[in-house]
């Protein structure tokens, strides 16, 4: 038999299916920590998504990397901030 659990994440619901067997576990693990199941179960998403980028990291070559920092820092960037096409000539002529 499953469960459904219902986590708010960023404003946003997810639904997700856990067998009976499981949920006791989490509960349990919960009474020990003292935090909630809900706590717990962001938790334990969080972790296992730190540990599958750091695993995805590792395997990439230094040129995927590059392009993955270039990626990271384009989404940082302000889009309403623009420039003329004669600055950006200027800059890469220096």
């Amino acid at each position: 038999m499953y469960i459904s659990i219902n986590l708010k994440i960023d404003k946003m619901r997810k639904k997700i299916d856990i067998n009976d067997n499981l949920l006791t576990k989490v509960k349990i693990i919960s009474a020990f920590e003292d935090i909630s199941v809900k706590h717990l179960l962001e938790k334990a998403v969080s972790f296992y998504v730190e540990y599958k980028e750091n695993e995805l990291l590792k395997s990439l070559t230094n040129g995927e990397k590059e392009d993955l920092g270039f990626l990271l820092l384009m989404q940082q960037s302000d889009r309403n901030d623009v420039v003329t096409r004669e600055e950006v000539i200027n800059i890469l002529d220096r």
